[in-house]
């Protein structure tokens, strides 16, 4: 798998941002084939940095309903792959850079 290919998009919440000052750890939404090997360098590559540790968890489908005119209607929201990637002391990712 190319390394442009392994990381999707990173995870922008408030646990993410509160992990981001606290552990330095940084989520990223990554491809489902993708290995932590794949996933380490992927992020060495793109960010310049040392990872130290990576994670990965499968975030399962949920289902999802809403009410319309038309009456209720029922969808499913799809799973993915996360990435929790933790990098060396001293270190951070700029992911507001670019916004």
């Amino acid at each position: 798998m190319k390394l442009t290919e392994v990381l999707i998009r990173p995870i922008l919440t408030e646990k993410a941002n509160a992990q981001q000052e606290k552990l330095r750890r940084y989520a990223f939404k990554v491809n489902r084939k993708a290995n932590k090997l794949e996933i380490k360098k992927a992020v060495e590559d793109f960010y310049g940095i040392t990872v130290v540790d990576v994670n990965t968890v499968v975030v399962p489908s949920k289902a999802r309903s809403r009410s319309t005119k038309a009456g209720l209607i029922t969808g499913r929201k799809p799973g993915y792959k996360k990435a929790l990637v933790t990098v060396a002391a001293g270190e951070t990712i700029d992911l507001y850079s670019n916004i």
